[in-house]
């Protein structure tokens, strides 16, 4: 094992392009940004190329994604462990038998809202699921050009500023209803592109939608763990034996950046969730344009190039 600058290590499993001390960095990054509405993926790409490890790709962001991910696993467990029983118990028949029961609906009874939450959460993810598909190519490398970051930095920055400032903010997730999980699903498909925001996407659909600050994060939160997990094990099982390649991170530097991730990950979702019950987004907003501003100075300087000479898997 060798250490020089950078922190780089030389065993091959490890490192190849990326040493632990960049590892380290960027799983700080993403565990964050992966809550706030600024957009992890961005992060990634600029921080990756500003300290010499180029971006890092889509399947390092989406495999560090698992760490912030089960974070969220972590802090909602009771949430989740209730959503999954009430569910299980519609399934089986308990409400009754017919398919409104079974779906957490019974007929002249109080809907289960638990019950309820799962389906929509499965119904809120597939259209992250059918684009991400479809546009696997696009995300992996045109996506992740610095100058579309900075155009949608700036765009749904405004647009959560006055999604913040204009929307009603009156229903809660009890409210929530299969269109709105649908739109949910359809803001949050839109974070396939670096920039938007995966918890920005959904938030500002969520206050537009008449949501609350602290629902549209909660069901932000949980609408997420189906489609990262997704997303991070298909990208794992994909580029497993690409791992060290080519330029690309190590599968070491990856498990590391991921496990860094996931503790500051959860320090964050407490931060967050208490700051968005009290406060504006107006702080998040201000951000993004500032750093689509530094952005847009770093690259007509050449500090970075809008697009990464590193394979983006």
């Amino acid at each position: 094992m060798q250490v020089g600058p950078g922190w780089r290590l030389s065993l091959p499993l490890v490192t190849s392009g990326m040493g632990a001390g960049e590892a380290i960095v960027l799983g700080l990054v993403q565990g964050l940004t992966e809550f706030l509405p600024v957009s992890s993926s961005a992060h990634l790409r600029i921080v990756g190329e500003l300290i010499g490890s180029a971006d890092p790709g889509a399947a390092f962001t989406a495999i560090t994604q698992l760490g912030t991910e089960s974070a969220v696993l972590l802090y909602f467990r009771r949430d989740i462990a209730s959503i999954c029983t009430s569910w299980w118990r519609a399934v089986r028949g308990d409400l009754g038998t017919d398919l409104r029961s079974r779906l957490g609906m019974p007929v002249g009874r109080v809907a289960d809202h638990e019950a309820l939450m799962a389906w929509f959460i499965a119904l809120g993810s597939v259209p992250i699921v059918f684009l991400g598909l479809l546009f696997k190519d696009a995300i992996e490398a045109p996506f992740r050009n610095l100058w579309l970051i900075v155009l949608t930095l700036t765009a749904f920055g405004l647009l959560l500023g006055w999604a913040d400032k204009r929307a009603a903010q009156r229903k809660t997730l009890a409210q929530l209803a299969p269109r709105d999980a649908v739109k949910f699903g359809l803001w949050q498909a839109l974070a396939l592109i670096p920039g938007v925001s995966r918890s920005g996407g959904t938030i500002t659909g969520g206050l537009l939608m008449g949501y609350t600050r602290e629902a549209a994060a909660r069901y932000s939160f949980l609408l997420a763990i189906p489609a990262v997990f997704g997303s991070g094990l298909f990208q794992l099982a994909s580029s497993f034996g690409d791992f060290g390649t080519a330029g690309t991170p190590g599968l070491g530097v990856t498990l590391l950046a991921t496990v860094v991730a996931f503790l500051v990950g959860y320090v964050v979702i407490i931060a967050f969730l208490k700051i968005v019950s009290t406060y504006s987004y107006r702080p998040f907003v201000w951000y993004r344009l500032g750093l689509a501003a530094l952005v847009v100075v770093l690259l007509l300087t050449g500090t970075l190039e809008a697009t990464s000479a590193v394979p983006a898997s």
